[in-house]
């Protein structure tokens, strides 16, 4: 019974732009009742992204919500706000979700949002960082799990994991190395974020027992 009721409290909102892989891995585990919690919509700008028919076959309820539907990105943000408070959602999960949202956005949902990036930030903000990992030369990657903030990819670290890289990677194998830590990690911080288990203090995030 404890299950249930955490959720019908617990909401997760994802945005996607693409397959979404983390968001598919995200529903799963809800599904397993690894995260307490359920994911109540999955929103998409992007009416070809796959990851609409993946929610849809595991019975969650999506939206498309295009940018050139809309005369400006402020009643663009406005529909997808409206949306994510429709289905009751308290978390904002970004999963591939390829647009830089404004600060009206983020403080409407002020640390509720997260997101997870290829690369153990702050190195390598942006797109293509794995790219930009072999570039540089770095012999370690990874992935981090963070709060939004109104920057790129600059929000309070909740949860790293690193990868080694080998001389032979390309930006293909290390994508799908960084991949396995991304599902690992991003559940483990939506469980966190829902046991309440995370407090910002300035630019850390704390994690208690």
């Amino acid at each position: 019974m404890s299950s249930m009721k955490n959720n019908y409290a617990n909401n997760i909102g994802i945005l996607i732009s693409g397959r979404g892989t983390n968001m598919e891995n995200i529903i799963k585990a809800c599904e397993k009742d690894s995260i307490p919690g359920k994911v109540a919509i999955v929103i998409s700008d992007n009416p070809s992204a796959a990851g609409i028919e993946i929610a849809q076959l595991h019975a969650v309820p999506t939206k498309i919500i295009e940018r050139k539907s809309f005369s400006s990105k402020e009643e663009f943000e406005s529909e997808i706000i409206k949306c994510l408070n429709e289905h009751q959602a308290n978390l904002v999960c970004l999963a591939g979700f390829m647009r830089i949202l404004s600060p009206v956005f983020i403080r409407a949902f002020s640390s509720k949002i997260i997101n997870i990036h290829p690369a153990l930030l702050p190195s390598f903000p942006g797109l293509h960082a794995q790219k930009q990992a072999l570039d540089y030369g770095v012999k370690i990657a990874g992935a981090t799990v963070h709060f939004v903030d109104e920057g790129v990819d600059t929000g309070p670290i909740i949860i790293q994991q690193i990868v080694t890289i080998d001389e032979n990677d390309t930006e293909e194998s290390l994508s799908q190395k960084i991949l396995e830590k991304e599902h690992q990690i991003y559940p483990e911080a939506i469980r966190l974020f829902f046991e309440g288990k995370l407090a910002i203090e300035g630019r850390k995030v704390k994690i208690s027992k």
